[in-house]
């Protein structure tokens, strides 16, 4: 008997807009509306596209100890996390290996504020109550908000006829606004490499605040099938696929997302688990890496694709991999040897029993347009 899918607060509009409708996460999400996948990437990079992302897992963490308890789980620097602020972080094992990766956000009043992973979110809450729940509150807010995400370079001039002051934020600024009269938290960040904002709204006012914003005419919903080729497009990991429990930040190509201050000559060094692991590889290398991979034909490289050298040796294996609207052309990431990681590299993806070129390419693919200020 299948499992009865969750539905998020938008799930009538999705309905009303035409979505079809997958099942993603334990929820039944939008993969894409009648305008499709290729037109809805597109006007997300050229103008703004809505996004329902409130099958994400939303946490409150809360006490004058939050930000140290938190950094005994995390390799990220929490301590000095300045309030209006967000950091990118993960959650590590004793191996060294990612159990999810995560958004910290600094809101003020020894309060953090975390999105996670769906498919991730539960065992995250568990994590967090078992490891620090005795250090300080732990909330989940999987029932009380909604996230929405409102991206692309037209959504600072959409979202600041609603709140003027989003417009005067940059790159990974977090605030405390009124939209519609309703307390939400606007981070500037998404997971499209182009300017925009997530916003945490409560459940109750999320279909109103999506109709505003879709009322827009540069706005347009957009669906999971454009959501993971724009992130793809920006190089970005998806969790459970790009990297998971065995792979550590140092083989995802992540040690960016290590805080110098935590790694082996920082100030608060160690201190969160596999951190010894962790520094080995930083220190010794590793045997394989996450790389970009351009396929040289039009055919794309989907998931689980092995790759092979020039003489048919197994060298790795994609993780994500797909058509790039932006790019017109096929764009993938995957594990390799560490031997065939250089620039360049042609290698070749196994697709269907046929030999596909690629070559080792840098990421981004296509550009980050965040703003800098």
């Amino acid at each position: 008997m299948s499992e009865t899918l969750q539905k998020t607060p938008l799930h009538a509009l999705h309905l009303e807009l035409g979505a079809r409708m997958v099942p993603f996460a334990g929820f039944d999400m939008p993969v894409q509306y009648p305008l499709g996948v290729l037109k809805e990437h597109l006007h997300t990079r050229e103008q703004a596209g809505l996004f329902d992302v409130s099958h994400m897992g939303q946490i409150l963490l809360r006490g004058a100890d939050a930000a140290k308890a938190l950094e005994t789980l995390v390799p990220v620097d929490i301590i000095d996390l300045p309030v209006g602020m967000q950091r990118y972080a993960m959650f590590t094992n004793d191996q060294g290996g990612i159990l999810d990766d995560l958004m910290v956000a600094n809101l003020g009043d020894d309060t953090l504020f975390l999105v996670v992973n769906a498919a991730c979110k539960e065992q995250d809450l568990a994590h967090l109550r078992k490891h620090i729940g005795n250090r300080c509150e732990v909330q989940a807010l999987f029932q009380e908000r909604a996230l929405l995400a409102l991206q692309g370079p037209a959504a600072v001039k959409v979202l600041e006829r609603l709140v003027p002051e989003v417009a005067g934020m940059t790159f990974m600024q977090v605030r405390a606004v009124k939209l519609l009269d309703e307390d939400c938290y606007v981070s500037r960040s998404g997971y499209t490499g182009e300017d925009g904002y997530e916003i945490s709204v409560p459940v109750g006012a999320a279909e109103a605040l999506a109709r505003r914003l879709l009322a827009d005419p540069q706005v347009q919903p957009i669906g999971l099938g454009a959501r993971d080729s724009l992130r793809l497009e920006a190089g970005l990991c998806l969790y459970g696929h790009d990297m998971d429990t065995h792979t550590t930040p140092i083989e995802a190509s992540l040690l960016w997302a290590v805080s110098k201050v935590r790694r082996a000559d920082g100030g608060r060094a160690g201190g969160f688990p596999g951190d010894e692991v962790i520094f080995a590889q930083q220190q010794t290398g590793v045997a394989r890496k996450r790389v970009g991979l351009l396929p040289q034909e039009r055919t794309p490289v989907r998931e689980g694709a092995e790759i092979v050298d020039a003489f048919d040796n197994n060298v790795g294996k994609v993780c994500s991999g797909g058509f790039g609207p932006t790019l017109g052309a096929p764009v993938a990431m995957g594990y390799i040897d560490i031997e065939h990681c250089a620039l360049d590299t042609p290698l070749f993806a196994l697709v269907r029993g046929k030999k596909v070129a690629l070559k080792v390419s840098k990421m981004p693919f296509v550009a980050q347009r965040y703003y800098r200020g």
